[in-house]
């Protein structure tokens, strides 16, 4: 029989939580799931520990080759059978009740896909703590392309729209072609919801918090580097040329881009002061002295608010 839901967990060098996110999975209430794992050559017990699982709930896919997140993804994606699609990262967890509420809202509104809110969970320490406030959600019924690219601009407060684990219609998916794209080591979350709002999808929120994003111990502002950002730039370039987007979306993609921009300029000159190269720092203010402003706050500072804008706080092990 179809399961209702598939849920995709790529999955790289996650022996110490891949169990609990497969748990979770499997403990949805009143739907019928089935977990697809894409091993992205992990070189720890991360495969054994996915294939302890009954194999008629869990199937385990062991990539011949690093493919990174989007490529393990869409890997994951091409094995689903369920009549939804749920992205679920290895080292996250899901509420039981979830699916079941998300899949209720999306036939009721016969909408393709649907988000809701996600919880921030400290592993080491710290209660919970709302990713968006319920309210900002409230206001948003129903997402469009203009205000998920609107809500995805670089150094801005708090955390961006392009953290929601969207579950999509399978059918939807097939039909479009979508998929991750797997050049990107981050953003390429962002990249596939907005391809599919540019295609006409019909998306709600659901503002009740339903996904547990975990952070452990790392920092991505270790890791966060400027070759990132210049990928984001040429595949939302790409993405333009791809659609038609409308002057509403078309504005906020402009501000979009040139956030990237600035982005892009003072990672640059960030890396020429770490390197003790004053004339090229000053060099790379000049061609873009919008950058500058960005050091007014600490550059670690600065450094953190630009990561929350792309990729998940406490994340290294997920930029491979």
């Amino acid at each position: 029989m179809q399961p209702d839901v598939s849920f995709i967990v790529a999955a790289y060098n996650a022996e110490e939580c891949i169990a609990r996110a497969i748990e979770s999975a499997l403990a949805q209430r009143e739907v019928t799931v089935e977990v697809v794992v894409v091993d992205d050559c992990s070189r720890d017990r991360t495969v054994e520990i996915a294939r302890a699982f009954p194999p008629e709930q869990v199937k385990v896919i062991a990539l011949d080759e690093n493919r990174g997140p989007g490529g393990a993804r869409n890997a994951g994606i091409d094995a689903a059978t369920g009549r939804w699609v749920a992205i679920l990262d290895s080292d996250d967890t899901v509420h039981p009740d979830r699916l079941r509420r998300l899949i209720d809202r999306a036939k009721a509104a016969n909408a393709q896909i649907v988000i809701d809110n996600l919880e921030v969970v400290e592993d080491s320490a710290g209660d919970p703590q709302a990713m968006f406030d319920a309210d900002f959600l409230k206001a948003r019924a129903e997402l469009d392309l203009a205000n998920f690219i609107a809500g995805n601009i670089m150094f801005e407060e708090g955390f961006s729209l392009g953290y929601v684990k969207p579950l999509f219609e399978r059918a939807f998916i097939q039909r479009e072609g979508l998929r991750y794209h797997e050049a990107l080591r981050i953003g390429e979350d962002y990249l596939l919801l907005a391809s599919a709002l540019a295609r006409g999808a019909h998306c709600i929120v659901e503002p009740r918090v339903g996904y547990s994003y975990h952070i452990r111990s790392g920092s991505i502002s270790r890791i966060l580097e400027l070759h990132h950002v210049e990928a984001l730039l040429k595949a939302d370039a790409d993405f333009v040329r791809a659609h038609h987007l409308d002057p509403l979306a078309n504005a906020q993609q402009a501000r979009r881009t040139r956030s990237l921009q600035q982005a892009a300029s003072f990672l640059l000159l960030v890396g020429h002061l770490k390197a003790g190269a004053p004339l090229r720092a000053a060099g790379a203010a000049l061609r873009d002295p919008a950058a500058l402003k960005h050091l007014r706050m600490p550059i670690a500072a600065r450094l953190r608010r630009l990561a929350s804008s792309l990729q998940a706080p406490g994340a290294a092990a997920r930029i491979r």
